[in-house]
């Protein structure tokens, strides 16, 4: 889900999290909570990840408890993003080349949550062609898409 934080409560490790269309969920952090784009520095359990944050955040469900998994900070001081069209996109390589507006070649390494979501539903239509924004960091000088979306 995509949204931006609008509580974060220390006493229950919970963020709320808005979505565009309105709704409000509430999301827990564990020990094993990944969180990227946020200040490493931070030694809190959000990492950073503040009220007003935006964010994109992947979770499981056990009845209505979700229980954040990845939370990746996007915007102003989090992730970066390109947008552009699918030129390349290597499952078993994990590469993914998206072709901006100016004609810039991006080549990303997909981490594992983003090569897992191009084989399921959220990212069937991800093919070759296919208009997305990707959300990356860069490490040791690779860009590293950590998701994208499909336009």
């Amino acid at each position: 889900m995509r949204g931006t934080v609008t509580k974060v409560d220390s006493a229950t490790k919970t963020v709320v999290v808005k979505t565009a269309d309105g709704t409000e969920h509430t999301l827990h952090f564990v020990a094993k909570t990944t969180v990227h784009g946020a200040d490493r520095t931070a030694k809190d359990t959000f990492h950073g990840v503040k009220e007003g944050s935006e964010v994109v955040a992947h979770y499981t469900a056990k009845g209505t408890e979700k229980t954040a998994v990845e939370v990746d900070r996007v915007g102003k001081d989090g992730m970066k993003d390109v947008e552009g069209t699918v030129s390349a996109i290597d499952r078993g390589t994990k590469k993914l080349v998206v072709k901006s507006a100016d004609g810039t070649e991006h080549t990303f390494k997909l981490a594992d949550r983003a090569a897992e979501d191009a084989g399921k539903d959220v990212g069937k239509a991800v093919e070759k062609s296919a208009h997305v924004t990707v959300y990356y960091t860069e490490e040791a000088g690779k860009k590293i898409a950590h998701f994208f979306e499909n336009h």
